[in-house]
């Protein structure tokens, strides 16, 4: 058995900086990783996601550039040309994380699928045969999460997609079935359509993106529809079977059933905690119903001395939290401070287009609340750079306490709509009130200055 002083499990965005920061402290270091260095987000979320996103966005740019004057006869779009730019990203920076690794002194890389065999011990089945069994001082989980697949009867029998598989397709589906209109639903349903799938999106309840105002997802749906994108609420998947070279699909909408033929299924319905192969029950360490690690706000888990990080932990699963995560834990771990994830702002980017950032409490969630608060609103059309641009989709939306003048939370669907939420991010971190961003002066015309008719819509 080979001990060392802190064991790292997962190298994903979390885990890799964490290896590296305690191997850099002095702390003989191994780090684990089943598959590849990188963990989701490099491997096959955001950055491959967005990399084809921006395929699509040209895509699409070449029948809104006919409204800006700029007419082309004739273009095709090149999948294959897509996915290896795709690959190509994506190779580039695994081997750059892979390489920062290998040359990170007091740390070992050891590449299999861990599990606890005892209270601080695990067996690793490595990847290219035999096994290790390794003890440590301290252990820290950052296995992350993976498609979660329902129950639909016959959905074993057929080549589903998930958001994994789907973009290793070496062509473009004639008709994408997606099942739920999440993140990864409407980012990939509007991706394909634009690369020239039909595309048919299904939500069980009666509206997407339910943690969303109503009035940003209704705009959400509007610019979808535009798009030729059909999403069917209140309708649920019963059933799959398999004709020749088509997927019958049968649902069930409003009790009323029906069948709906496509070429591919895209299960966008959830995902779950990588936590079953680990054995945790060796450990004390406690799981939620779900599967998920329960952690306190400084990460820790209910066992001495093992820490969970980013999303197998529950909560906002986002690559800049499980980063933060790795920023607390290296902070309390390394340097023996007392950070906290506890209050912490929450910002993240839906990168459908127009995008979707958001930070903060919607307004439905204020009032739920019984919040005193003031709500401002702007449709994009009123904003001089969507005009200018030809893009006038959207709208910006910010809540803000009556009484204080703090902004409680923002919902930015734009162009940049990541972009421009930060700056309102920036002024909750700060406690710039609303009145000083509506008077402050901002370069014009930029999407920036739509800031001050934001929050002028508050006076009028």
């Amino acid at each position: 058995m080979q001990h060392y002083d802190a064991i790292v499990i997962g190298s994903g965005q979390a885990g890799t900086p964490l290896s590296k920061k305690l191997a850099e402290s002095g702390l003989k270091t191994a780090l684990i990783e089943k598959r590849w260095i990188g963990g989701t987000c490099v491997n096959d979320g955001c950055s491959p996601t967005k990399a084809m996103i921006a395929s699509a966005k040209a895509a699409w740019s070449v029948y809104h550039n006919k409204s800006l004057g700029i007419i082309t006869d004739h273009f095709y779009v090149d999948f294959s040309a897509i996915t290896q730019r795709k690959n190509d990203i994506v190779h580039r920076m695994r081997s750059n994380s892979e390489k920062s690794i290998q040359e990170s002194k007091n740390l070992d890389l050891h590449y299999g699928t861990a599990t606890f065999s005892g209270d601080k011990e695990i067996t690793v089945t490595l990847n290219d045969g035999g096994s290790l069994t390794l003890s440590a001082d301290k252990f820290f989980i950052n296995t992350g999460e993976k498609p979660s697949i329902p129950k639909i009867e016959g959905i074993e029998n057929i080549d589903y997609l998930t958001s994994t598989s789907i973009m290793e397709l070496d062509s473009i589906p004639e008709h994408l079935l997606v099942l739920g209109s999440g993140y990864i639903g409407l980012e990939f349903g509007q991706m394909f359509k634009r690369f020239g799938s039909k595309v048919t999106i299904l939500e069980p309840s009666e509206r997407i993106l339910k943690k969303e105002d109503q009035d940003i997802a209704d705009e959400v749906v509007k610019i979808l529809a535009e798009e030729d994108i059909e999403i069917l609420t209140k309708t649920k998947a019963l059933s799959v079977s398999k004709n020749g070279g088509k997927i019958i699909v049968t649902v069930d909408k409003d009790g009323k059933q029906s069948q709906l033929n496509c070429s591919h299924i895209l299960i966008a319905t959830g995902r779950k905690p990588q936590t079953k192969a680990l054995s945790l029950e060796k450990t004390g360490v406690e799981t939620d119903e779900k599967g998920y690690i329960k952690v306190n706000d400084r990460l820790e888990t209910t066992a001495a001395d093992i820490y969970a990080l980013g999303d197998v932990k529950g909560g906002p699963a986002f690559t800049h939290i499980s980063y933060d995560d790795y920023r607390i834990i290296s902070e309390n771990v390394i340097e023996k401070g007392n950070a906290s994830i506890k209050d912490r702002l929450v910002p993240y980017c839906m990168f459908i287009d127009p995008q979707l950032g958001r930070v903060g409490i919607t307004e439905q969630e204020a009032r739920d609340q019984g919040l005193d608060i003031l709500v401002a609103t702007i449709k994009n059309d009123s904003v001089a750079r969507s005009i200018e641009t030809g893009d006038e989709r959207g709208m910006m939306k910010a809540v803000i306490d009556a009484k204080t003048k703090q902004i409680l939370g923002a919902s930015v669907l734009a162009e940049q709509g990541g972009e421009i939420v930060t700056i309102l991010q920036m002024a909750m971190m700060g406690n710039v009130t609303y009145d000083r961003i509506m008077n402050g002066v901002f370069a014009h015309p930029t999407y920036a200055e739509s800031l001050n008719n934001l929050f002028m819509s508050l006076e009028q």
